[in-house]
């Protein structure tokens, strides 16, 4: 997050994809923003190609030790994966004669897959074609790659070996891993003669069973529904493999004790921590299972809700003392889908996201705002289900981006809130082209000379609606449930590019 006296009015005024005025903000603090709000797809507002290009010219402004830690930290801390791979190849192009490229790919690589993931990209990157698409690979990069091949094992290798694209195999002669025992030298031998082991995952199991021929639908449903129970028995289905497939296992009618040992993996706090799914995961399993017509649907449903509190115990939020506002964007350029593959919104993020800082503060007012803004007060129990309750009232304020009422009325009503919350995609606009959020801003702070305001920026696109010369208003950006971590930090007046620069590469 920033502060926003740090830069100068006139070197900073700008104008948003709505033509209404905004302020620059330090390219270190745009290509963080950037980065913790992307998957490099298409926006409302940006293609594939801008957002990339974009970040490819932020990285010129900044320094590369920043890109490396920046990578790093949206790699561990935010649990991206696309944009900390276009990070660290993109950097090997500026940088020589050290290690820094070879150190970030080794920290960011924490999957197998992500080996040819880098490789993909660099091919795409540096616009290979050919035979020889990868010759010439950066030294830096094969480095890194090198050390990433001895972090892993025969199953995790045989779980991500694709069978398109680059292959493991292909990665391993192109960056010549060296064994650290005799047992990996085997390894790196399996690999090399495509003879490792065939994992045990649903994939296979599944993929295994629809090949067999059954004599009727009666016995092919049997078969699913003993294999599903085989698999929740063998405690070798991933905790998103798990969430992905409720649906497929209230289908197939496992017995309760194993649909029961299934959501009892769902809500143990500990696999919901190492499991690190974003929070947007818990939604859209919410979503899905709520079409389904089982008697058991209502019991998932309380897990997941179950589920995203423990994903969020740790944050604090803010007591009966501390007045909080909660407003929402619900605008059309909200309604975009963050890649074409998934059906959740900028939207439901922004809702999601919202829903889960109410739930940890006892005086809060929350609400919608486009055309309008509405107050919609909902209990602080049931994360997943305010969020449907919000979706099923957006159309009620339209779908325009006037910011600036959330401030009026707080000013007509004379309220003096603490703290401001908005959750946005920052292309804020007054229909009327009278007000701005800057400005209201200012006059409410006649009012409420204490109250602070924090932008959660959805989208980056690396523009603020608010400038201001005191230390009040605060960016936060990304689709993270740590993005309350960021939050907490600033009350103690850390900022997030403070925790960036300290990461030890």
């Amino acid at each position: 997050m920033m502060k926003f006296n740090w830069f100068k009015d006139a070197l900073n005024l700008s104008k948003n994809y709505e033509g209404s005025k905004t302020y620059r903000i330090t390219p270190e603090m745009e290509l963080y923003s950037a980065s913790v709000t992307s998957i490099i797809e298409a926006t409302y507002y940006e293609d594939e190609n801008r957002r990339q290009k974009r970040i490819q010219e932020l990285m010129k402004k900044v320094s590369p030790e920043f890109v490396a830690k920046l990578a790093v930290y949206v790699r561990l801390q935010m649990h991206l994966r696309t944009v900390p791979v276009l990070l660290s190849v993109e950097l090997a192009k500026v940088t020589q004669g050290n290690s820094l490229v070879r150190k970030t790919i080794e920290k960011i690589v924490v999957r197998p897959d992500e080996i040819v993931e880098v490789l993909a990209y660099y091919q795409k990157s540096n616009a290979r074609t050919g035979t020889k698409q990868l010759n010439k690979l950066s030294k830096q990069i094969q480095k890194g790659l090198s050390g990433a091949f001895n972090n892993f094992d025969e199953y995790q290798f045989a779980k991500y070996n694709q069978s398109n694209g680059i292959k493991l195999k292909d990665a391993l002669f192109l960056v010549h891993p060296k064994p650290k025992s005799p047992e990996q030298q085997l390894l790196f031998d399996k690999i090399a003669k495509n003879t490792l082991a065939v994992p045990y995952t649903w994939e296979t199991e599944l993929s295994a069973l629809g090949q067999k021929h059954f004599n009727n639908n009666k016995e092919k449903k049997a078969a699913f529904k003993e294999k599903w129970q085989e698999l929740i028995e063998s405690e070798k289905i991933g905790y998103m493999a798990m969430l992905r497939n409720l649906r497929n296992i209230l289908e197939a009618n496992v017995e309760e004790a194993y649909l029961q040992k299934a959501l009892n993996y769902l809500s143990n706090p500990k696999a919901v921590a190492n499991s690190k799914q974003l929070p947007f995961r818990f939604l859209a399993a919410y979503r899905e299972l709520s079409k389904v017509k089982h008697g058991n649907v209502s019991l998932v449903l309380n897990t997941l809700e179950e589920a995203i509190k423990h994903s969020t115990s740790s944050l604090s939020g803010f007591g009966n003392e501390v007045k909080v506002v909660i407003a929402c964007d619900v605008s059309g350029s909200m309604q975009k889908n963050i890649s074409p593959k998934s059906k959740v919104r900028f939207y439901d993020i922004g809702l999601l996201l919202g829903m889960i800082l109410q739930a940890k503060c006892k005086n809060v007012v929350t609400g919608i705002f486009g055309d309008t803004w509405k107050v919609v007060q909902l209990p602080s129990q049931g994360i997943l289900a305010n969020v449907d309750a919000f979706y099923r009232r957006e159309g009620e304020v339209g779908y325009a981006t006037n910011g600036h009422l959330v401030i009026q009325d707080l000013i007509s009503r004379k309220y003096q809130a603490d703290k401001v919350m908005i959750f946005t995609d920052m292309q804020l606009w007054d229909t009327q082209g009278e007000n701005t959020l800057s400005n209201c801003w200012r006059l409410y702070k006649k009012i409420a000379p204490n109250a602070k305001l924090y932008l959660f920026d959805l989208t980056g696109y690396g523009q603020m609606p608010v400038n201001t010369p005191q230390e009040d208003v605060f960016l936060i950006a990304g689709w993270s449930e740590k993005i309350f971590d960021v939050l907490e930090a600033l009350e103690s007046q850390k900022s997030v590019l403070e925790t960036i620069h300290k990461i030890e590469l």
